[in-house]
């Protein structure tokens, strides 16, 4: 008789518990963002700054300066896209702004498939959430996602100004470079800002700090 009964059946797994390890997961994973460290430095010059804190101070930018938008932002979108939109450099590492060489021609594809991965890591429904802010992030097609590339562009150049420009002169950066680089995005979404960059940048050149090119 014993051996015509059904072995016993494993208790179903709770979706609410798989969600929360999932999340968890997903939050240590992030802390690898500490870990990757970016070409520009601190403000103060005293070391190179890292992604994690990059990611936070476009959150603190997006919270102060969303006032001095052209267009109107949510801005709790603004803040989340911020934060996530460079998670991708947990696998994909940080491509340098002024690369053209290979890390530029690769960029996309190695973002691509950390996004696949790491976005694949959280619970169903956040992870879509996730991938979809950060693919509005990429094109740039609405007003949070021009605004967020305005502040991801001129939180470095405040940096490389505040602290000398040693990381545009290591590299060879030219102030036409960087307005090249920055210019159309700064000026789109918050003109004001770009005025004031603008003339600092300027200054820099005229004093030497900047290649005037």
């Amino acid at each position: 008789m014993d051996r015509d009964r059904e072995p016993p059946q494993e208790p179903a797994a709770d979706p609410h518990v798989q969600g929360i390890e999932a999340a968890l997961a997903f939050f240590l994973e992030a802390d690898q963002l500490k870990n990757v460290e970016r070409r520009n430095r601190l403000a103060d010059g005293s070391r190179r700054e890292n992604t994690a804190e990059h990611s936070w101070h476009l959150g603190i930018a997006a919270l102060v300066l969303a006032p001095f938008a052209s267009e109107p932002v949510d801005l709790a979108t603004a803040v989340a896209m911020a934060l996530v939109h460079d998670i991708v450099e947990i696998d994909a590492g940080d491509t340098f702004a002024y690369d053209d060489a290979e890390g530029a021609a690769t960029k996309q594809a190695r973002e691509e498939a950390a996004a696949d991965r790491l976005f694949g890591l959280l619970p169903t429904e956040t992870g879509r959430r996730f991938r979809e802010m950060w693919d509005e992030y990429e094109r740039g097609d609405t007003p949070e996602a021009r605004f967020v590339m305005a502040v991801d562009r001129l939180a470095p150049m405040m940096l490389n100004l505040a602290e000398g420009a040693s990381t545009w002169r290591e590299h060879g950066i030219t102030r036409s470079r960087v307005i090249a680089r920055n210019g159309r995005f700064i000026e789109q979404s918050l003109p004001g800002a770009w005025s004031v960059v603008l003339a600092q940048l300027d200054a820099a050149a005229a004093a030497g700090v900047v290649d005037p090119a």
